[in-house]
C-alpha cells in the first residue's frame, strides 16, 4: 500500500490502517497497570466480545499467556455463550467498539444483575450503554473508524491486553513499541507480488492457517468483507487433516508463520497432492513463495496481521471492490436497542 497515492488514500480502510503505526507509537502501556492488580487478585480472566473485537485481541493475549506461563487463567468465548457459564470467579472484560453491540452488553448486564463487580468494558466510544453496566470501562485512543472493517481498533485492543498481561509478567522486558510501529509500517506498505494477487482473485476459496493466536483467523473475516471472497480458517495442521478432499486446484492458502516440523506435510498434502498454490507470510526463507515481513520478535503476530491486510487490500483494489462499503456487512453487527 502506499497511503499517498490517489488509488490507496481515497478509502478510509486505508488511512485506518495506516492510522495504525501512531497508534501503536503513542501506546500508554501503563494504563492497565491498576487494573492488572484487580485482575491478578481474582485469577480468572474471560475476554469477550464479538468479531474482530474478540478473535485477535484476546486469542493473541491467551497465546501470550500460556508461552510465558503466567499465572492467570484467561479463556475466550463469544457474549452470548459466555452468558451460560459460571462468571463468578472470573474477571470479565467486554469488548464493543461502539458500545452498543446487543450481546455484549446484555453479558455486562447479566454480571451486574449477579453482583460481579470484576467487570471492565473496552470501547472506542465515550459514555455508551457499555459503560453504564460495567465498573471501569476503558476509551481506546484511535477513535470510532468510518470503514466497516475494524483495523486499528484491533490492533490497539491487543495491545491493551498484552499490557495487562507484561504488568503481571516480572520476567518480561517490554518490547518496544517504537520497534513495533517502524515493523507496523514495512508490513503495511511492502510491495506484493502481482502473481499471488492474482492467485487470491482465481481462487474459489481463499484459506488461512497458523497457530489458533487470532492472526490466520481474523484475516480470514477480513478476507469476506475487503475482498468479498470465500475464505476459511484452518487452524494448526488442519489443513492437511481431511478439508483436501474438496480443496480445488485454483484455491489458494496462506499459512501464517509456518511450524518448521509442518512444512514437509503441507508440501505433499497441497503443493503436490491437491496441487494448489501455497503462500507463506513469514519473517524467514520458506520453500513456498513467501511474502516477507521483519522480524518482530514477541510482536510477530502484530506485524503478520498488518501484512495480511496489505495483501487483502491489494486483492480487493484487483477485484474492483470498495474497501469501505460491502454489499450487507455492517459496523455494528448487532445493535443493542432500548
Amino acid at each position: 500500500m502506499n497511503r499517498d497515492h490517489e488509488k490507496y488514500s481515497r478509502f478510509k480502510l486505508v488511512q485506518e490502517m495506516m492510522d495504525t503505526i501512531g497508534v501503536v507509537q503513542n501506546f500508554d502501556m501503563n494504563q492497565t497497570k491498576e487494573v492488572s492488580k484487580e485482575i491478578k487478585s481474582v485469577g480468572r480472566l474471560l475476554l469477550t466480545g464479538e468479531g474482530s473485537s474478540r478473535i485477535f485481541p484476546a486469542k493473541n493475549a491467551i497465546r501470550k499467556a500460556l508461552r510465558w506461563g503466567l499465572d492467570l487463567n484467561i479463556v475466550t468465548d463469544g457474549s452470548q455463550q459466555s452468558s451460560q457459564y459460571d462468571l463468578s470467579k472470573f474477571a470479565v472484560f467486554c469488548a464493543s467498539n461502539s458500545g452498543r453491540t446487543k450481546e455484549v452488553v446484555l453479558l455486562a448486564k447479566q454480571l451486574a444483575q449477579t453482583g460481579n463487580n470484576h467487570r471492565y468494558g473496552l470501547t472506542a466510544n465515550q459514555d455508551t450503554l457499555l459503560e453504564k453496566e460495567c465498573t471501569r470501562t476503558f476509551v481506546l485512543t484511535c477513535g470510532w473508524e468510518q470503514a466497516v472493517a475494524a483495523t486499528k481498533s484491533v490492533i490497539e485492543q491487543a495491545l491493551f491486553y498484552e499490557s495487562i498481561l507484561t504488568h503481571l509478567n516480572e520476567n518480561i522486558n517490554t518490547p518496544s513499541l517504537s520497534e513495533l510501529a517502524s515493523h507496523i509500517k514495512g508490513a503495511l506498505t511492502l510491495s506484493i507480488d502481482s502473481d499471488i494477487v492474482q492467485a487470491a482473485m482465481n481462487a474459489s476459496t481463499i484459506y488461512f492457517a497458523g497457530y489458533n493466536d487470532g492472526v490466520a483467523e481474523e484475516l480470514t473475516l477480513k478476507t469476506n468483507e475487503i475482498t468479498q471472497r470465500k475464505s476459511d480458517y484452518l487452524e494448526g495442521t488442519y489443513a492437511v487433516h481431511g478439508i483436501e478432499e474438496v480443496m480445488e486446484k485454483n484455491d489458494v492458502v496462506f499459512v501464517i508463520d509456518p511450524i518448521e516440523d509442518e512444512i514437509k506435510k503441507f508440501q505433499e498434502v497441497l503443493v503436490k497432492g491437491v496441487g494448489l498454490k501455497v503462500v507463506a507470510i513469514a519473517d524467514r526463507e520458506m520453500p513456498f513463495t513467501t511474502i516477507h515481513v521483519p522480524n518482530a520478535g514477541a510482536f510477530a503476530p502484530y506485524v503478520y496481521l498488518c501484512a495480511g491486510w496489505n495483501l487483502l487490500v491489494e486483492i480487493g483494489l484487483a477485484l474492483g471492490i470498495d474497501l469501505d462499503k460491502p454489499e450487507r456487512a455492517r459496523k455494528v453487527g448487532n445493535e443493542f436497542i432500548g
